[in-house]
């Protein structure tokens, strides 16, 4: 599907920044993204899940003249570098369970014949994972969270593999998204799991100690993955992310074997 270009006509592009993966730039009311292989299935996906009532991600808006996607503009505040305060409010993270449930819940059931995946699918297959989800993917706006960005890495999986990445990026286990210190009260990154996890819900969220396991698994593979983009992209800082996913992968979990890499 083409959209229609002619009410963009004029309007100037801006391109947004902070992503490492996609050129992303904003044209009106629209974002407009490099599209791929994945992008069909992740447009159905969209209008899956917003045909089951979930309004926190954009709308799927086919593709302009130019061959790139189209989805609506979320307007709010993105919690990218440095990190926005709201980011460690525990509001914010209860609502960031609350969100990630219901775009899991409302998954359940899409399985199009021939999707094409981006990220690779993984078992057990509970869910479509956002394979993404954080505040760099979060949009805020007016005191609260209003939606998730940036959807085209999902595939199928389990829950804990979402929650276990949200976690990493919101409870204080990320070297470069430590929780703040003094003057101001902050939880700690257990407490913290506790309140992204009773957001999610405890009738299906995993427990804490699977959450961890799986965020270091999760981050070991990200750090595969980066590395091998580094070198696919020709951008040879990225390696430096990886090293750090394996830092932070290796005192996840305590007791760990060491990690090389």
């Amino acid at each position: 599907m083409r959209t229609d270009d002619t009410a963009d006509a004029g309007t100037a592009e801006i391109t947004l920044t902070g992503g490492n993966v996609n050129d992303v730039v904003r044209v009106g009311d629209t974002v407009r993204r490099t599209a791929g292989p994945w992008t069909p299935t992740v447009h159905a996906l969209l209008a899956w899940v917003r045909a089951h009532g979930v309004t926190s991600v954009p709308a799927p808006l086919g593709l302009d003249v130019q061959g790139r996607e189209v989805l609506t503009w979320l307007e709010g505040e993105v919690g990218g570098w440095p990190v926005p305060d709201w980011v460690w409010d525990p509001r914010t993270l209860r609502a960031a369970g609350a969100m990630l449930r219901e775009w899991h819940d409302a998954t359940v059931g899409f399985a199009p014949a021939g999707a094409v995946w981006r990220s690779p699918a993984r078992e057990p297959v509970e869910v479509v994972c956002l394979n993404d989800a954080a505040p760099y993917n979060m949009v805020h706006s007016d005191g609260g969270l209003v939606g998730f960005i940036d959807v085209d890495m999902a595939s199928p999986g389990p829950r804990a593999w979402d929650l276990a990445y949200l976690a990493y990026r919101m409870c204080g286990w990320c070297e470069d998204m430590p929780v703040p210190g003094p003057p101001a009260p902050r939880l700690a990154p257990p407490d913290r799991l506790t309140v992204l996890l009773d957001g999610y819900g405890r009738d299906l969220a995993p427990a804490p100690g699977e959450v961890l396991t799986t965020m270091r698994r999760r981050l070991l593979d990200l750090a595969g993955w980066t590395d091998e983009h580094a070198r696919t992209t020709g951008r040879p800082e990225l390696h430096d992310h990886a090293a750090m996913y394996r830092r932070d992968a290796g005192r996840v979990v305590p007791g760990s074997p060491p990690i090389r890499g």
